[in-house]
């Protein structure tokens, strides 16, 4: 049978992310047959997890392609890297008033990224624990991405030759006050 893998990343930032840490290891102390790895940066290292101060990209990308499911922070980058493992990836943005970033633009982007289904964008220790319990049998997934770009370009191609081949429209002339 297949060891389910979390794969929790708080990137590179050098401040502390302690409330993800904190979230995260009740859930778990509750499913010890769960393989967690961990790169926790400067916050403390979660107990039950594979804790790892930083992890080389290349070797956080291969722990993503095995992901059951990641948890991470709300950086641009990360979330790439786990859209592009072909997982939704669990956002836990970094919040400035309690000390884990410099300002709120994680809070911001996240926020839009949650209102695209992107993400999801768990608001609370419980609602974290709820999600990764979900993607233990139902993983969390981003919809297919297609490779066959054939409509995509014939599509394009027709607007082009449209826009070429119709004659010219006469756009008013704009006159200065």
């Amino acid at each position: 049978m297949h060891t389910p893998l979390i794969v929790v990343t708080v990137g590179t930032d050098h401040h502390p992310f302690n409330r993800l840490m904190d979230w995260l290891e009740p859930w778990l102390a509750a499913h010890p047959a769960v393989r967690c790895v961990a790169q926790h940066g400067t916050s403390r290292p979660p107990r039950g997890a594979e804790c790892h101060t930083i992890l080389p990209h290349e070797d956080l990308l291969s722990l993503l392609a095995e992901a059951t499911a990641v948890v991470c922070h709300g950086g641009p980058g990360t979330i790439t890297d786990a859209r592009n493992a072909g997982l939704l990836p669990l956002v836990v943005p970094r919040n400035a008033a309690l000390g884990e970033h410099v300002d709120n633009h994680q809070i911001r982007f996240t926020t839009l990224l949650s209102t695209q289904n992107a993400i999801l964008l768990p608001d609370s220790a419980p609602t974290l624990h709820t999600l990764l319990t979900t993607s233990l049998t139902t993983p969390h997934r981003t919809p297919p991405t297609p490779t066959d770009l054939t409509p995509t370009l014939t599509t394009f191609t027709s607007l082009i030759d449209d826009l070429l081949t119709s004659p010219r429209r006469h756009l008013p002339t704009l006159r200065r006050p």
